[in-house]
């Protein structure tokens, strides 16, 4: 006897030679689980392949959509070029130098439209007081006129997009005289 079973020769079967009905179900029952099992792992395998699949398909749209993302946005600049051509044509058959002007500042227009309508605006910073997030000082100036800390000349505009900075504006920031900045000094200590 191995593990409580009757191992003679002819023990566990019937008069038909058959196991007995309770092996019988269990052989059955062994069988359905590893065919359910079975199934289960090649549900498991086209599973992992269909994510796979997927993974492989996003990168592939992801790559596609940095490649066109700017597409709308080139889209709008064309018509600004088409017009900048048309001023520059108009200007070589007219040969006056009004035309060129009207031109560039109609091609100047369409191209602030086309920048607003994609979400950039241009940052204005002549007197404001400075603000180093957006303005980027290029020169200090003593004055007596502004207080310290103000924006006393924009050399060159900044831009946001969707109110996240592009490029700061370039500018002239004010500071006191330095006799006041002496005097400021000592009343502040005293």
């Amino acid at each position: 006897m191995v593990d409580g079973k009757d191992d003679r020769p002819g023990a566990g079967v019937d008069e038909q030679g058959e196991p007995p009905a309770e092996e019988r179900t269990l052989d059955e029952a062994l069988a359905a689980a590893r065919e359910e099992a079975r199934q289960n792992h090649d549900r498991w395998v086209r599973a992992a392949a269909d994510l796979e699949n997927l993974k492989k398909r996003m990168a592939r749209e992801r790559a596609e959509a940095v490649r066109f993302a700017n597409e709308s946005f080139i889209r709008d600049l064309l018509p600004v070029v088409d017009n900048l051509e048309r001023a520059l044509e108009h200007a070589r058959v007219d040969g006056n130098g009004r035309s060129i002007i009207e031109g560039v500042e109609l091609v100047l227009k369409g191209l602030v439209d086309v920048l607003q309508r994609h979400g950039v605006t241009k940052l204005d910073a002549a007197g404001t007081t400075f603000d180093p997030t957006h303005h980027e000082a290029v020169a200090h100036v003593e004055t007596a006129e502004l207080e310290p800390n103000r924006v006393l000349e924009q050399h060159q505009p900044g831009y946001v997009l969707n109110e996240r900075l592009l490029r700061p504006a370039l500018v002239s920031v004010s500071k006191a005289p330095s006799g006041d900045a002496k005097l400021a000094k000592d009343k502040a200590r005293g």
